[in-house]
């Protein structure tokens, strides 16, 4: 049963914007392991993506 609206112990969202599609990929063999031991990487990783499109060259 769901919490009610405006219970302080009701979950509230963390992220400024919403989440989309899961973008996967494979990656060398350990980066997994290693990757979940840096401190807020989802969030890095997701700002991380953002940046390598905003560098894609137009193409108009």
């Amino acid at each position: 049963m769901p919490f009610e609206k405006n219970n302080p112990h009701r979950y509230t969202r963390k992220l400024k914007r919403p989440l989309g599609k899961m973008i996967g990929f494979r990656g060398y063999e350990g980066q997994s392991e290693q990757l979940k031991t840096v401190p807020n990487w989802q969030e890095r990783l997701r700002q991380f993506v953002d940046q390598l499109i905003c560098d894609l060259p137009k193409n108009e």
